[in-house]
């Protein structure tokens, strides 16, 4: 058995012909780390690669390029993905409807972060204020964060008020609130008699 190569594939060499099993299966073993494997997703990678040996190379559908990193952990380096798209949905609550900025999420830095961009307004054009948090609307299922997710929200400031922002909260899994659940996206304001709008740009964590 001739180790051929950078690789050191066991190819049988000489008067020896690779009529065994044996033989066959010790090549393919050799190869499949090196191969580039196909999925449809990173959930199908995830199933398929998790134990899968360091250095293994898998593609999506979508063109995006992991190597894993790691012999023991699902742990991947992300090669190249296809540009984030706002192509992720806010659910408002009723007595609420985008402003003059789009209303949209996406998912990206490799599926470990969520960024969220637009304006949010009431129906009757009157302030969104309240002593406590306004519940606006709610994220997608799978963009719940594990953890409470909190961040600084742009607002309107005419009229009385003179806080020019707020705090914007998503309620991640297993956390408790009064105003809402798991998933709803609050506003937290002291503006003196609140604001006509809420700017909801920004980004939170999924890990």
């Amino acid at each position: 058995m001739a180790a051929i190569g950078y690789a050191q594939l066991p190819v049988p060499g000489g008067g020896q012909s690779p009529t065994t099993p044996g033989d066959l299966a010790d090549l393919a073993t050799a190869l499949d780390p090196r191969l580039v494997h196909q999925v449809t997703n990173l959930a199908e990678r995830t199933t398929r690669f998790a134990t899968a040996p360091a250095h293994t190379l898998v593609t999506a559908d979508d063109g995006t390029t992991w190597l894993k990193t790691s012999a023991t952990a699902d742990t991947w380096a992300t090669l190249w993905a296809p540009p984030p798209v706002w192509n992720r949905q806010i659910t408002l609550k009723s007595g609420f409807q985008a402003g003059d900025v789009r209303l949209a999420a996406m998912v990206v830095d490799g599926g470990r972060k969520v960024e969220v961009q637009g304006r949010i307004e009431r129906t009757d054009a009157t302030k969104i204020y309240d002593p406590n948090a306004v519940n606006l609307g709610s994220v997608p299922s799978d963009l719940i964060p594990p953890r409470l997710a909190t961040w600084s929200g742009t607002c309107s400031m005419a009229g009385a008020t003179t806080d020019a922002s707020g705090r914007l909260e998503v309620l991640g899994a297993n956390t408790a609130s009064a105003y809402g659940s798991t998933g709803d996206l609050l506003w937290w304001y002291q503006g003196t008699e609140g604001t006509d709008w809420v700017d909801i740009s920004g980004y939170y964590w999924l890990v």
